[in-house]
């Protein structure tokens, strides 16, 4: 929901500040592959248990059941390709 001009942007930023690399893709030359360094792994380890903790503080409102339903129709918005269910069949992933 961004450009790519934007997402550019952050990894540029993320990079300056030592937290990902990025590499040639091997399988297409006008494409980068990024992954974290070991500085950007110690900040995701140090910032995701407060991460989920308020991601579980949000969920607290549903049951289980009803974050099944949640995932299953979140899930939906991913995979926009695919064509439209009945109410009655079940989700199943691309891929």
């Amino acid at each position: 929901m961004i450009t790519s001009s934007a997402v550019a942007q952050r990894l540029n930023r993320l990079e300056s500040l030592g937290f990902i690399t990025r590499h040639p893709d091997p399988r297409d030359g006008r494409g980068k592959v990024v992954r974290l360094s070991a500085a950007g792994r110690k900040v995701v380890e140090r910032v995701l248990p407060d991460h989920l903790a308020t991601e579980e503080a949000v969920l607290a409102v549903f049951t289980d059941e009803e974050r099944v339903a949640l995932a299953g129709l979140l899930g939906r918005l991913i995979d926009v390709d695919a064509p439209p269910r009945s109410s009655g069949e079940a989700h199943r992933p691309r891929g």
